[in-house]
């Protein structure tokens, strides 16, 4: 039985703005007026496409099926001056880190970084104004009103980008979810094979004094991602939003320093500005090793890698508390 992907990062919906209500041509008239003059109201706003943050969500699945979204058109002008009513703006809530993007063009639109704010999607139509707007001394009696305006329409695309204070990068297979499932509470699927983690699973490390950060774990990388082999584009445009970065590359890999140059170069290639990140590297499945292979590797390691790095074992817990000190003095830096 297939496992359910509850983790949705990119929808397309078709919006559709309401339309503005026309103005109305109307003029006073009741028992004691015969001839008044203009009194038609305003038409309606139509309704507005709108994007609200909410910190409670952390995937685009409530919306996997949400294809059509249409807001109401602004009601017409009346007599007496009467504005119509506006259309419902439509309220659409998505995670932090969502960005809105339009089809056509490829321009972000939008982008939601906070619990509560609001972006206008699309915006309604406005109303058209009434006869009692065009009156004038020398026009008196204005028989014409404005339509109101048409809304707009199109094809967005609505995608997320995990916020998170540390992203593990590292080649398929390399540790990353058994590394996430010590160090935090979450309970990524485990399996020795590759790609056995699809989706970004998020956890929150417990660190001294009741303090504590995010870290998420990533889809692996293989060689050729920023060209979109293996997961591709949909993996690394999570890597953007973190504010540091964990290559995780295991103790027995034939050689350490050109699997961390082949990521970073992924990373290079897919947005130089990913460069810009502090990096840590973690040497994990270190129990493997005895005390002499460890200290070889060790003298190897000074001489050949560019950052910090330090050695863990996630199965046997070695390093861990180093790690997360590492992580944290990284953050805080």
């Amino acid at each position: 039985m297939s496992e359910r992907n509850n983790f949705i990062d990119y929808i397309r919906i078709f919006a559709h703005s309401g339309h503005g209500g026309a103005g109305c041509k109307h003029f006073l008239r009741n028992k004691l007026t015969a001839k008044g003059g203009p009194d038609g109201g305003d038409g309606g706003r139509g309704g507005h496409i709108i994007l609200r943050g909410n910190a409670q969500l952390w995937t685009l699945l409530h919306l996997r099926y949400y294809k059509n979204v249409i807001a109401e058109d602004g009601e017409n002008g009346s007599k007496n001056k009467c504005t119509g009513k506006d259309g419902k703006d439509i309220i659409i809530e998505v995670p932090l880190g969502t960005i809105a993007r339009d089809e056509e063009t490829g321009k972000v639109e939008g982008e939601i970084l906070k619990d509560g704010q609001e972006i206008i999607l699309m915006k309604g139509g406005r109303g058209g104004l009434g006869n009692s707007n065009f009156a004038t001394p020398t026009q008196q009696v204005p028989e014409y009103a404005q339509p109101g305006e048409d809304g707009f329409e199109g094809w967005k695309n609505i995608e997320l980008k995990v916020l998170a204070d540390v992203g593990l990068v590292g080649f398929p297979n390399a540790g990353k979810s058994t590394l996430l499932s010590v160090i935090t509470a979450a309970k990524p699927k485990i399996a020795n094979y590759a790609f056995t983690t699809l989706t970004p699973q998020l956890g929150m490390v417990e660190y001294r004094n009741n303090l504590s950060f995010c870290i998420a774990d990533l889809p692996g990388i293989i060689e050729g991602a920023a060209e979109g082999k293996g997961l591709g584009h949909r993996f690394l445009r999570h890597i953007e939003r973190n504010s540091s970065l964990l290559f995780l590359i295991p103790a027995d890999a034939k050689n350490i320093r050109e699997q961390y140059d082949i990521l970073l170069d992924e990373l290079r290639r897919y947005n130089p500005e990913m460069l810009d990140k502090s990096r840590l590297i973690a040497i994990s499945k270190c129990d493997m090793l005895d005390a002499e292979l460890k200290s070889e590797l060790k003298i190897e390691l000074d001489n050949e890698l560019p950052v910090d790095y330090v050695f863990i074992s996630s199965v046997a817990q070695q390093g861990l508390n180093k790690l997360k000190d590492k992580l944290w003095s990284m953050l805080n830096s």
